[in-house]
């Protein structure tokens, strides 16, 4: 690994934070629209799978895209994540049964099993260890950013135009991101050729032991996320929100505002209990989503959701590079994609199991979701006992 210091905002850290922005634009727009399209397809009972098949394979292809960045770099592998991206959104409206819908979502998994990874570790090369928080709350709020926008501008070509056209522009924007990644230059100095038996798998390659704390809170705290794109759309217009992609603005624009400095805090005063408070606003947000059926309710609870998560998520990005091994810091970060995946797996399969299209049954999805993280909440204070013992 290069071995000099960088300045946190150059000109590599802005390209990166730009092709974050777009890359989570392109699959995110197509979200709020996803469950309407796999019911024109006569599909409306399998809407519990989109997000879960997505994850499925985000999650599998985590320990092979950590093993790469490691080895082959992290330039290779974002980007490879980027294009799968690109192919999907030309392929949705070729393969228009449910079933090629359904292969489509497995294949569209890829690209978040790979590009994230590699970008998480990516800052982390070319950050001081000191201001890793600051820098991967930087760079999350433009991947944020592309959650909120994509979202919103999908509802709205969807509003205007056809699904074609809505996926297609999603091609188009993951086609934005692949050119921004191509002007950065690697940061893996010791770099192999690739070759098929760097794809060979064995147990040490698929978790990291040293970060299964944080691994741990991830899976815990992102199971309400799965629910949320599971359900949010239905439940939005329950309560009578026309556009599909207003909780996720007000969300996005609530963890913007305060991922940054949250980042900077954990820099400062520790990562557990920044995790702490994190998952304690994650319990109030998920009861007022459940609790208040109303426009505002949902906004409100849209709010507090993001505050939530614009804390966690740098909060526990640094917390596992923290605790990785310096010269696999890409498996690391592999190991809490694949716990955040099989949260939002198994949140959205499991909340559009129960859902079946009984708007009823929502709330009490939120409920559950709440008692998650009131034991995310026990572990990490016990967790936090423990070191103050220790320190004494």
């Amino acid at each position: 690994m290069k071995t000099e210091q960088h300045p946190v905002y150059n000109l590599r850290f802005g390209l990166i934070c730009l092709s974050s922005l777009f890359f989570s634009a392109s699959y995110n727009m197509l979200i709020p629209e996803l469950p309407s399209y796999l019911s024109s397809l006569g599909g409306a009972e399998y809407k519990g799978l989109i997000i879960s098949l997505f994850t499925l394979t985000a999650g599998l292809s985590r320990p092979f895209s950590g093993k790469l960045a490691d080895s082959i770099g992290r330039k290779p592998v974002m980007i490879v994540g980027t294009l799968v991206c690109v192919v999907c959104g030309l392929l949705y409206p070729v393969l228009g049964t449910v079933i090629g819908f359904l292969l489509l979502r497995l294949f569209h998994g890829f690209s978040t099993g790979f590009t994230p990874t590699a970008i998480s570790a990516y800052v982390s090369d070319i950050i001081p260890p000191k201001r890793w928080g600051e820098a991967l709350g930087f760079q999350g709020l433009f991947f944020s950013t592309g959650l909120a926008l994509g979202p919103a501008l999908g509802s709205l070509i969807k509003s205007y135009y056809s699904f074609s056209i809505l996926f297609y522009c999603s091609s188009i924007i993951g086609v934005l991101a692949f050119v921004l990644m191509g002007k950065v230059s690697e940061t893996l100095s010791n770099k192999e050729t690739f070759s098929f038996s760097i794809l060979k798998i064995s147990k040490r390659d698929i978790i990291a032991p040293e970060v299964l704390a944080p691994a741990c809170i991830v899976l815990l705290s992102y199971l309400s996320f799965g629910v949320i794109l599971t359900i949010i759309p239905d439940w939005s217009d329950f309560v009578g929100v026309s556009n599909k992609g207003l909780f996720f603005i007000v969300f996005t624009i609530s963890s913007l505002s305060i991922r940054f400095v949250a980042g900077k805090i954990s820099d400062i005063h520790g990562r557990v209990p920044v995790i702490i408070i994190g998952l304690i606003v994650l319990l109030v947000s998920l009861i007022v989503i459940g609790y208040y059926h109303t426009v505002l309710g949902l906004m409100v609870g849209a709010a507090i959701y993001g505050l939530a998560m614009g804390i966690l998520s740098p909060a526990l990005n640094a917390w596992t590079i923290d605790m990785s091994i310096p010269n696999q810091k890409g498996k690391a970060i592999a190991t809490m994609y694949i716990a955040l995946e099989i949260g939002i797996g198994f949140g959205a399969l499991c909340s559009g199991w129960y859902f079946q299209n009984t708007i009823i049954n929502v709330p009490t999805i939120f409920y559950t979701c709440s008692i998650i993280t009131m034991i995310a909440i026990a572990f990490m204070l016990f967790r936090a006992a423990k070191q103050m013992k220790i320190s004494k």
